[in-house]
């Protein structure tokens, strides 16, 4: 795909962008290029693959979830500046 077949100077509006005829040039070959890369990408057979999200299968690395000791209500709210039924007292924030 030749720069010629990509409108830089719509491109460059759209994200306003003020360019000289040097860069207008010059990134319109880049761009060019870049959807000449796409287009060749296009032309290769992928009938019968699966689309992936990731090129690597991800894992989750997570321990089991079980149950442990931990603080009891009283424990917790012992430090509390301001407590009531059992439940921590702030100030409000949302009117």
């Amino acid at each position: 795909m030749s720069d010629g077949d990509f409108d830089i100077q719509y491109a460059a509006r759209l994200a306003r962008l003020s360019l000289s005829s040097e860069e207008q040039h010059t990134l319109g070959s880049q761009l060019g290029n870049i959807l000449g890369y796409i287009a060749k990408l296009r032309e290769v057979n992928v009938d019968g693959i699966e689309p992936t999200c990731h090129a690597v299968p991800l894992f989750n690395v997570t321990r089991p979830d079980e149950s442990r000791p931990s603080f009891t209500n009283e424990e917790a709210l012992l430090n509390a500046p301001a407590r009531s039924n059992g439940l921590f007292v702030v100030p409000k924030i949302v009117e």
